[in-house]
């Protein structure tokens, strides 16, 4: 192996998470729960932030502890960075500014991409569609006079409303995975020329493999993300024959 540089106290957590804090279960396939990787993460939850000031409120003064939380992750040794909100997007230049790895602060990244990817509409499922703004949507890179979106929230979901946005302690899953395939559902019924649909919503990745299996459209949510970066900062070894 060569020589090897130290200088820390543990290694090998690949992805950092910058979590809120919350109380709601967190699925297998969530942002927040650590059997959704095949690869070690570390989180770090940022004290202050809630889902009432970041989703419902939108307060940008929570910046420097994100910024302060980040920082911290680099020196533990993470190689790249994330939130557990879609939301966050808002704070993507000035997080990603402050560190010298890479940062994902949401899954509206990936629109202007599949955009390109499709020619086509993009549907975007999210927590709140009521809150999610035009400022949200110029952070994320995604110029609406150039890439068609369509937006559909589970704000009026009663399962998920009462799961994610009043952060109860309790679910029913099964009930939260039927309103996620009915507000997609509705959305590419309206809109039949969405070739593609992003989850904005970091806790939506459980409920993909119903969605898709329901509609047969590609779905992009936030695990989808964090593969692609730790593909690009873990890089394997080929072995083969040629």
């Amino acid at each position: 192996m060569g020589k090897v540089k130290g200088g820390k106290n543990f290694y090998g957590e690949v992805l950092g998470i910058l979590l809120l804090e919350t109380r709601f279960p967190r699925l297998p396939g969530d942002v927040g729960n650590a059997t959704s990787y095949d690869f070690p993460v570390r989180f770090k939850v940022v004290k202050g932030a809630s889902l009432k000031n970041v989703v419902l409120e939108t307060d940008e003064t929570l910046v420097n502890k994100f910024i302060e939380a980040a920082k911290e992750l680099e020196v533990e040794g993470v190689r790249a960075i994330t939130t557990s909100c879609g939301f966050l997007v808002l704070f993507q230049d000035e997080i990603a500014r402050a560190v010298r790895i890479p940062v994902f602060t949401s899954s509206l990244l990936m629109v202007p991409l599949v955009h390109k990817m499709t020619a086509g509409r993009v549907g975007i499922v999210t927590a709140n569609s009521r809150n999610i703004t035009r400022k949200h949507l110029d952070k994320a890179g995604i110029d609406t006079n150039k890439i068609p979106i369509a937006i559909a929230g589970l704000e009026n979901k009663e399962e998920f409303s009462k799961w994610i946005l009043h952060d109860s302690p309790e679910m029913d899953a099964e009930k939260v995975e039927m309103e996620v395939v009915e507000v997609t559902e509705d959305l590419i019924t309206k809109y039949d020329d969405i070739k593609a649909v992003v989850f904005e919503c970091h806790n939506l990745s459980p409920f993909s493999h119903a969605v898709q299996e329901r509609l047969s459209i590609p779905i992009f949510d936030f695990i989808t993300f964090a593969n692609f970066v730790y593909n690009a900062v873990v890089k394997r070894r080929f072995i083969g024959y040629f």
